[in-house]
C-alpha cells in the first residue's frame, strides 16, 4: 500500500508456540478468547517520521504541562475541563511536580495520515496500557526482523522513575484475574527492580485515611492503574481522596496526572492558542501544527469527533460527517460522557494498512516514561480504536 507505512513480514505458521513464547515474556493477552489480539507482522516508518514523532512528543509533552500549570488551583478551569470535584482540595493541597514529570507514565495517542502527517488525537496520562506490548512484545519482533528496536529505553526510564517514586505496592482493579492489568503492573515491577507488592484494588480498605491491603498491612506508596476519575463514583472514593489530601497515602502517577489526562484541557491548549494567551511562538507554531482544534461546543462546519472528557478505549466517541450527521459510534466502551463533560475536535485522518488479518486503520501511541518519549504502540482497528482492535508492532527503517 502507498504511503508512509510499510507492512513487513507473514505470520508465522505456529502460532501457538510464538503466543506461548510471548506469554512466558509476560505478555500472556496475544489471543483474547479465541481471537488473535496480536497481529505477526512489523509497520515500519521512514527514519525522517520516527524524528517527527519524538520532537512533535516532547514539543506537545512542555505545552500540556505548562497548560496544567495554567490550570492548577483555578477551580472554575477544573470544572471546565470536567474535573470531578471530589478531587478538587486535592489537587490544590498536593505540590506540583516539577516541570515535565506532573505524570511519570503517559502515552499519547497520535493519528498519522498515510502522507505522514501527525496529529494528536490525546494524552493518556493516568492509567496507559499497552505498555507490555511496547516494552516487551515489540523489541521481540524487531530483534526476529533484525531491526533496533526505538523501544528498548522503555525499561530503564520505568527503573528511574520508580526509583524517585519507590511504591511499596502496585494496583490494579481485579489483580489475578484481569490478565492485560494485572500483566501491565506486574511488567513495570519487575522493569523497575523494586521489591513492589501486587494488589488488587478491589481489595483494599482505608481506615482513618491509612490505606491498607486484605490483610491489614498500611500502604505508604502505591502505584495503581486505578483512574482517579473513579473516585467520583467509587464508594471509597472520598476516602481515597482524604488519604491523598492528608499525605498519609503518596500514589502515583502524581494526583494532577488528572489534569493532563482530561481531554478538555486540549480544548483548553486550543482556546489559549486562539487568544494569543500563555503560549510563545515556537510552542504556537507547534500547536498549529500538531493538536487539532478541540472545543466545548460542536461549533464545526466540517466533520468532527465528539468525546468524554475521560472517555478511555474509544468509549463514548461518535463520528460526524461533514454535514454534521453522526456517521459512527462506539458501542463497545463505557460511555463516559453520561458522567462527564464532552469536547469536540476536528476530524483527523489514520492511515490504513494491509495486514494478513485484513485492511485497518493505524493508530500510533508513544509513551512518555519520567518526562521522555520512548516507546511506540501501534493499533490496528476501525475508525474508533476501541477494545476490539489488534496490537501491530511499530519499528523503524
Amino acid at each position: 500500500m502507498s504511503g508512509v507505512f510499510e507492512v513487513i513480514g507473514t505470520p508465522h505458521p505456529d502460532r501457538e508456540s510464538r503466543v506461548k513464547e510471548l506469554a512466558e515474556l509476560g505478555f500472556a493477552w496475544a489471543d483474547l478468547e479465541d481471537e488473535a489480539y496480536w497481529i505477526d507482522q512489523m509497520v515500519l516508518m521512514p527514519e525522517a517520521l520516527y524524528e517527527e514523532l519524538v520532537e512533535a512528543s516532547e514539543k506537545l509533552w512542555a505545552i500540556l504541562d505548562k497548560a496544567a500549570r495554567y490550570v492548577y488551583r483555578r477551580r472554575d478551569l477544573y470544572e471546565l475541563i470536567g474535573i470531578p470535584p471530589i478531587l478538587w482540595e486535592m489537587l490544590d493541597l498536593a505540590p506540583l511536580a516539577e516541570p515535565g514529570l506532573i505524570s511519570r507514565y503517559a502515552r499519547f495517542d497520535f493519528a498519522i495520515a498515510n502522507d505522514g502527517t501527525i496529529k494528536l488525537l490525546e494524552l493518556n496520562a493516568d492509567t496507559p496500557t499497552g505498555y507490555v506490548e511496547a516494552s516487551i512484545a515489540t523489541p521481540w519482533m524487531a530483534a526476529q526482523a533484525g531491526l533496533a528496536s526505538p523501544n528498548s529505553r522503555m525499561k530503564e526510564l520505568v527503573a528511574e522513575a520508580w526509583a524517585v517514586e519507590r511504591p511499596d505496592t502496585a494496583a490494579c482493579v481485579a489483580y489475578g484475574w484481569h490478565t492485560e492489568d494485572s500483566g501491565t503492573i506486574e511488567a513495570l515491577v519487575r522493569h523497575s527492580g523494586l521489591d513492589v507488592t501486587c494488589e488488587d484494588c478491589l481489595e483494599l480498605w482505608i481506615d482513618n485515611g491509612i490505606v491498607k491491603t486484605k490483610d491489614g498491612r498500611a500502604i505508604e506508596r502505591m502505584f495503581a492503574l486505578y483512574p482517579k476519575e473513579w473516585m467520583m463514583v467509587d464508594d471509597a472514593g472520598e476516602a481515597l481522596s482524604y488519604a491523598i489530601e492528608t499525605e498519609r497515602l503518596h500514589i502515583f502517577n502524581p494526583p494532577h496526572s488528572i489534569l493532563l489526562q482530561s481531554k478538555g484541557l486540549l480544548a483548553a491548549v486550543w482556546g489559549l492558542y486562539e487568544l494569543g494567551l500563555l503560549f510563545d511562538e515556537e510552542e504556537r507554531e507547534a500547536i498549529s501544527r500538531y493538536v487539532l482544534p478541540t472545543y466545548n461546543k460542536p461549533v464545526f462546519s466540517g466533520s468532527f469527533v465528539s468525546k468524554s472528557m475521560f472517555g478511555r478505549e474509544g468509549g463514548s466517541v461518535r463520528l460526524f460527517d461533514s454535514a454534521g450527521k453522526l456517521e459512527l459510534e462506539d458501542q463497545e466502551g463505557f460511555d463516559g460522557s453520561v458522567l462527564f463533560p464532552t469536547v469536540y475536535q476536528k476530524r483527523a485522518e489514520l492511515a490504513k494498512i494491509d495486514t494478513a488479518e485484513g485492511e485497518f486503520h493505524l493508530l500510533t501511541g508513544m509513551f512518555v516514561i519520567n518526562g521522555k518519549p520512548c516507546g511506540m504502540l501501534g493499533r490496528a482497528g476501525g475508525q474508533i480504536t476501541g477494545n476490539a482492535s489488534h496490537f501491530i508492532a511499530l519499528g523503524v527503517k
